[in-house]
């Protein structure tokens, strides 16, 4: 069965990257573990192709913080993607595979460096994501 390509804002790519399990709702951990679990981290999930957006995108939908194709917590969200895009050297409308964007995270994100790049983040003081990139970087180093 073929899908279509995933759409993440660019924040998002990092949220995959350490998602254990934790969401804002029970809907919107379920899609989440759809997402991340059922394509991102099966065998062949790093050839899923992946498009940037700005609005929101495929974690959103269920999201109970999402308006329209916007977010309660906008100014957040923007900080967060602006970082993030930075970073990773995203813009609206790039195709990439989850494979590179790994290497992008890998490359471009050093352990340690989330207490600044996601400032903004309430799920920061979890460390989940934190003790995803370090193992993504031990993975190749």
């Amino acid at each position: 069965m073929t899908r279509g390509a995933l759409r993440f804002r660019p924040h998002h790519f990092l949220c995959a990257l350490g998602f254990e399990g934790k969401g804002y709702s029970e809907e919107f951990t379920a899609n989440m573990t759809e997402i991340v679990m059922d394509r991102l981290r099966r065998p062949e999930g790093g050839a899923e192709v992946i498009e940037v957006t700005c609005e929101a995108d495929d974690i959103c939908i269920p999201c109970p913080s999402r308006r329209g194709v916007g977010c309660e917590s906008t100014a957040r969200i923007t900080t967060l993607d602006k970082a993030h895009a930075g970073a990773l050297g995203l813009s609206a409308g790039d195709r990439l595979s989850w494979g590179e964007a790994l290497d992008r995270i890998r490359e471009n994100v050093p352990p340690g460096s989330l207490s600044t790049l996601c400032a903004e983040c309430q799920w920061l003081p979890l460390g989940l994501c934190e003790a995803a990139l370090a193992r993504l970087h031990a993975e190749n180093g």
